[in-house]
């Protein structure tokens, strides 16, 4: 008899929930799993969900403390028989979990940040420290280490798999004349990262490293994404004409393609950060942190370059680096986009869900 997975997730916007979606496309040509998923109505995976034989409830929780959602939950998991149930969001988290009460069923949450838990904190505690919960998936190894330093924390309860990319995904991305665009020379040597500024992502770091660089290297930086113009960040900077806003873009994945290194300055938090991996799927080479939550995306010197978490000095020692060594960019982006293909892809990540969800209910 198939094992019964119940996915509850929030698969809204196709681009951000893809690895995810994928993991659960892939287990659906396999027998030996019926997978249903809960999900809003207007998700963009639904239709694929649906054309590969994943039923599909339309239903998303919206608190996280509601008794008809709660009972909707379990309604579903008694009606469809459920053995595995999946859940991968806060409210999924919440509601799952007072749902699965007293019933038969393995429970399974998702855990991508290796930062903001605080187990003085209730609600964290609930979730993870839940005697209902079985297996708790790690999107990294440093998500897993986060976990483990806890007090009362099970650590046979932790599972790393990460969620993986494929390169097929990104061949359509084609590069577009930024330069042209932002009107500077065309042998600027280009750097780009792409997030929404919050602390983590150490904005500021990499912001004192650009006026590290001498006044003579042309080399610009490209921020994609919100609220990076801020006065916090302005008063860093030294030489505004070689720092550029661009803010929220649809075609921020074009911008990527048409730098020569992507830069993540992250101080904590981070689990295999995505935009890193689009960036290696592109081919584009990367500058990482040394947070925990990066350990399996670069390894130094061989497919990018790692620098001290908050050490703006230097992380503008490796740009000078691969801007007075260029042909290290185009070397370390084809060796990134084989880490994703041969370490990182989403075809290891089916067949790992597949041997852990098939060693819950053996």
């Amino acid at each position: 008899m198939a094992i019964r997975v119940l996915v509850i997730s929030n698969y809204r916007d196709f681009h951000t929930t893809r690895p995810e979606a994928e993991i659960f496309k892939g287990l659906a040509k396999y027998k030996e799993f019926e997978i249903f998923v809960m999900t809003y109505k207007d998700s963009q995976h639904v239709k694929d969900f649906e054309a590969l034989g994943i039923k599909v409830i339309h239903f998303y929780p919206q608190k996280k403390r509601n008794k008809k959602e709660i009972g909707f939950i379990r309604e579903g998991i008694i009606k469809n028989e459920i053995d595995i149930i999946h859940l991968f969001t806060p409210r999924a988290i919440y509601s799952g979990l007072r749902a699965a009460k007293g019933l038969d069923v393995k429970v399974v949450l998702y855990r991508g940040y290796s930062s903001n838990i605080n187990f003085f904190d209730p609600f964290p505690t609930f979730k993870f420290l839940h005697p209902r919960v079985d297996k708790i998936m790690c999107n990294s190894i440093g998500v897993e280490e986060y976990l483990h330093k806890f007090p009362f924390f099970d650590k046979t309860k932790t599972v790393v798999i990460s969620k993986g990319h494929e390169i097929e995904w990104y061949k359509n991305i084609q590069p577009i004349d930024i330069k042209k665009e932002l009107d500077i020379p065309k042998d600027t040597f280009l750097l780009v990262n792409v997030s929404n500024n919050r602390k983590m992502k150490g904005i500021p770091v990499l912001l004192r490293a650009m006026n590290e660089l001498p006044e003579n290297c042309n080399a610009h930086l490209i921020l994609v994404g919100k609220n990076m113009y801020n006065k916090k960040n302005l008063r860093i900077i030294k030489n505004k004409g070689k720092i550029h806003f661009l803010g929220f873009r649809k075609d921020a994945l074009n911008v990527v393609a048409s730098s020569d290194v992507f830069v993540l300055s992250s101080i904590f938090g981070e689990s295999i950060t995505k935009a890193v991996l689009e960036a290696m799927s592109l081919g584009i080479a990367p500058v990482i942190s040394n947070i925990r939550g990066n350990y399996e995306l670069v390894v130094n010197n061989q497919n990018g370059l790692v620098f001290k978490s908050k050490n703006y000095k230097e992380l503008a020692k490796n740009i000078m680096f691969l801007y007075e060594n260029r042909h290290l960019c185009k070397e370390f982006g084809e060796k990134s986009k084989e880490r994703i293909k041969n370490i990182l892809n989403n075809k290891q990540t089916i067949e790992k869900i597949k041997e852990f969800y098939m060693s819950l209910v053996k």
